[in-house]
């Protein structure tokens, strides 16, 4: 392989790179961020600096002024891409930002290897739009786009689970009927793929393929549902206009739990419609524990209090939360029953999808011997069961939820452009 080609995997939550290097794949470090960078980009109003990864969320936190902007990649395909936010005192379009996250990856990606990289495999998901070809197709134009503008030549797409199988069958001894479950930050996919390490190298694998679908549900989806069940409504949804029947409106509290409408909400607009909630509010103090989460721009910071609590109920049987940057106190505990409470219709349709995938194949469930997850939500408890309740003999197998994808990347440029 070249040594000017390398993998691209974007995600919605956290990206990497990799390159060939003595004919295996190798992930480039980030600094501090580790193989792994998140897909964050700050832009400081105090100087002309701009900041990505874990840095970008550092400054951020730091309480540099400044915009931070994360989950860039569900902008993909939705009518955001046409949408333009504050930087700077411009308005400036979210695909140029995601422009400038592809151009740092671009650049660690070329430093990496001592020489400009031209040509990259890209990842994708199956489904960048459920149930719309059309606007599935702008999103990987509008992404090749980006690419190239960032300094890439030649732009290949994979779908990411079949990367990420690429990776788990350089580890095989013998052939596998596997199925791949790939669960980021913004999409979830599932592959059906026969893997054998007689045929890890050839170029061709469209008939090993046997199914593949997705569907726009990953992680910041269960960080949504569970911060509109358990947070949002410390701070006034679901409460009642005063003298009436009548609830507050909701829109504002979506958006703040939404990763990528959050910078939406800090303009004139929303701050006078948050003024009116104050004013017909029952219960008001909530609502002016809203208004300074979104004057002081903490939306971030909340979402990210919330992240952190679904990432411990990964583990424990409960989590702790507090925002320490809101002058009063908004704080208190969340039961991992509660949390899977909040995700249960979305991880049955993450299921459904996995049956749709077993039924396209023409497959019965016990035909699967391996299951092998990755992305980091996958590692998700509640998900995890109900996988191993449908595939009970096959080995669960857990990937490198952050690299396998990365590395199944480098894997299939190797063979592209080669």
């Amino acid at each position: 392989m070249s040594s000017k080609s390398g993998g691209v995997d974007f995600g919605t939550s956290n990206s990497s790179v990799g390159f060939m290097q003595q004919g295996k794949p190798r992930l480039v470090e980030f600094g501090d961020d580790g193989v792994s960078v998140p897909s964050a980009v700050f832009y400081s109003s105090e100087t002309a600096d701009t900041y990505f990864g874990k840095q970008a969320v550092g400054e951020y936190r730091a309480g540099t002024e400044g915009r931070l902007l994360r989950s860039l990649k569900s902008v993909l395909g939705s009518s955001l891409m046409n949408e333009r936010t504050t930087i700077r005192n411009r308005r400036v379009l979210l695909t140029d930002i995601i422009q400038d996250f592809f151009g740092y990856l671009q650049q660690a990606l070329s430093v990496a290897v001592n020489e400009p990289v031209d040509n990259v495999v890209v990842g994708r998901p199956v489904h960048f739009v459920d149930d719309d070809d059309n606007s599935d197709r702008q999103a990987e134009n509008e992404l090749r786009s980006i690419a190239k503008r960032a300094g890439f030549q030649g732009v290949e797409f994979q779908f990411e689970p079949i990367a990420a199988a690429l990776s788990y069958e350089s580890t095989l001894s013998s052939e596998q009927l596997a199925l791949v479950v790939d669960i980021g930050g913004g999409t979830a996919d599932f592959t059906l793929i026969r893997l054998s390490p007689d045929r890890h190298h050839d170029t061709d694998r469209t008939s090993d393929i046997l199914s593949t679908h997705g569907v726009h549900i990953g992680g910041t989806d269960f960080d949504r549902l569970l911060s509109l069940q358990s947070v949002m409504p410390m701070l006034g949804m679901g409460t009642a206009v005063k003298n009436s029947s009548r609830l507050l409106p909701s829109s504002v509290y979506f958006d703040l739990a939404t990763w990528h409408r959050i910078p939406l909400l800090y303009n004139p607009a929303t701050l006078l419609n948050i003024k009116q909630m104050m004013l017909d509010a029952e219960q008001v103090s909530k609502v002016k524990d809203l208004q300074e989460i979104v004057s002081n721009h903490l939306g971030h910071e909340l979402a990210g209090m919330v992240e952190q609590v679904k990432i411990q109920l990964s583990n424990d049987q409960r989590a702790q939360f507090a925002l320490a940057s809101l002058s009063s106190t908004l704080a208190g505990q969340i039961e991992r029953q509660c949390f899977e409470a909040a995700i249960e219709n979305a991880v049955q349709q993450l299921m459904d999808c996995i049956h749709l995938s077993l039924g396209s194949a023409g497959l019965p469930a016990t035909a699967v011997t391996s299951v092998f997850y990755t992305g980091g939500s996958s590692s998700v408890p509640l998900l995890q069961r109900r996988i191993h309740d449908l595939f009970p003999a096959a080995d669960q197998v857990r990937g490198d939820r952050f690299g396998s994808v990365g590395l199944g990347l480098t894997i299939d440029a190797a063979r592209k452009f080669a």
